[in-house]
């Protein structure tokens, strides 16, 4: 499963998502709203829920907007109701994406999804068109500087998770969602603060372009990424590490 999509990458690099932490903000607290509503607003009895304030607690989002997004979602506070909608389609070179929403208007979501991909030389699909391709993992990236590979092999194995991989300047952890927070805090708890640690769809293959296509998939992707009603995206697009930096 090594050599994943270049796309995780260029967004880390660009700082494309990194820099608009408001935008961070308002998709975190959709999803701990969401996971409330479906699930309860404990924590410790679910998991999606938990998951979600991990990530709002690691980019220091205050406690009490976490508060607030799980009393919305319970319903002790009044608030939007959201609809979870996953669209799935074709960028340039036929390279799988698929795009996760959590909106307030569907009708809203979907025509600015397919605008973005008409726009960017993309096409939507049907549903299951691409999804098959993708497994949900849990993705931890740690800087080489921050452990030895022997060091992290033993601290998360030991935690369940399912491969350890060479990633050029990080080493790259995989786990089982159910185990991804296992790792995650015992990484933590040994000291070795993680760069960039998710639960996200992996691809099985991957689709390599090349000049200007991969520079229309760039575009496709960031647009819809800037989409307000995005939550995530995902893609088997590769090119070359190269033109990454540019």
């Amino acid at each position: 499963m090594s050599g994943h999509s270049k796309w995780a990458t260029i967004k880390h690099k660009k700082g494309a998502l990194d820099a608009k932490r408001g935008k961070i903000f308002t998709r975190l607290i959709k999803e701990i709203t969401i996971a409330a509503k479906l699930g309860g607003g404990d924590p410790d009895g679910n998991p999606r829920l938990r998951g979600a304030v991990a990530a709002a607690k690691a980019e220091n989002m205050p406690s009490e907007n976490i508060k607030r997004a799980i009393q919305r979602g319970t319903g002790e506070l009044e608030g939007v109701s959201y609809e979870e909608i996953t669209y799935e389609g074709y960028g340039p070179g036929g390279a799988a994406i698929i795009v996760e929403v959590l909106t307030d208007n569907k009708n809203r979501a979907v025509s600015e999804v397919r605008h973005a991909f008409s726009k960017n030389g993309g096409n939507l699909g049907a549903e299951g068109a691409v999804a098959w391709m993708f497994t949900t993992k849990g993705l931890i990236t740690v800087p080489k500087s921050g452990a030895s590979e022997d060091k992290l092999t033993e601290i998360v194995l030991d935690a369940g998770a399912e491969d350890l991989s060479d990633q050029g300047e990080n080493w790259e952890i995989l786990t089982d969602p159910k185990d991804f927070e296992a790792v995650t805090n015992a990484l933590k708890a040994a000291g070795v603060t993680p760069e960039t640690a998710a639960v996200t769809k992996i691809a099985s293959t991957y689709t390599k372009l090349e000049g200007s296509q991969a520079n229309a998939m760039i575009r496709l992707l960031e647009t819809l990424e800037d989409l307000d009603d995005t939550q995530n995206v995902y893609s088997n697009f590769d090119m070359d590490e190269a033109p990454v930096a540019s």
